[in-house]
């Protein structure tokens, strides 16, 4: 069984899960997951709670609202579900599921795991922006790709962010993966 930890920003909210991988992992772009999320889509998993530890404290919002109006879009939670998210950086970690309640939702993001598994299902892609899932075909002028970062290159790329900047191990100014070149 595999350990895997999510976390806020700031570290101070955490959920810790000890198990196999999860059985239910989804891409959504409902409505609800847009607003929660700020961006274009959501990737989450629904965790067996016996699994889970929750460390640190939350701040919650309850959707549909607690003032008992119904939602006015269709989204994944219109059966309900209540967001935990950090106090301190504001970033949602896990949400309980009314109509699931053996299970926690907790935001993929949030484990910085390029090795978890990835959604085995996808819903409410009528809600979603066109442009999202073909990255490959949006129209991005310079960058690099994934295949040119080398090791060396991927320091400096870490480097860059630093004060100062950094240089390439072939002497050039580095530039991020999305291409653009880091402040100095």
């Amino acid at each position: 069984m595999a350990t895997r930890k999510a976390s806020c920003n700031c570290g101070q909210l955490s959920v810790t899960y000890e198990g196999p991988d999860p059985q239910r992992i989804s891409l959504c772009q409902c409505n609800e997951c847009q607003k929660r999320t700020g961006s274009v889509l959501s990737v989450q998993a629904r965790l067996p709670i016996e699994h889970v530890t929750i460390g640190g404290n939350s701040s919650e919002w309850t959707f549909p609202s607690d003032s008992g109006e119904p939602a006015t879009f269709r989204s994944c939670d219109s059966g309900g579900a209540t967001y935990h998210f950090c106090p301190e950086c504001g970033s949602t970690v896990y949400w309980d599921i009314s109509f699931a309640p053996e299970f926690l939702g907790v935001a993929i993001g949030g484990f910085t795991d390029p090795t978890f598994p990835p959604p085995m299902i996808s819903g409410f892609e009528a809600y979603g922006h066109p442009w999202a899932m073909n990255a490959s075909d949006l129209p991005m002028p310079g960058g690099i790709t994934t295949s040119a970062v080398t090791p060396a290159r991927d320091e400096a790329l870490r480097n860059s962010l630093r004060p100062g900047g950094a240089r390439d191990e072939l002497g050039e100014q580095s530039v991020n993966r999305a291409g653009f070149i880091p402040f100095e």
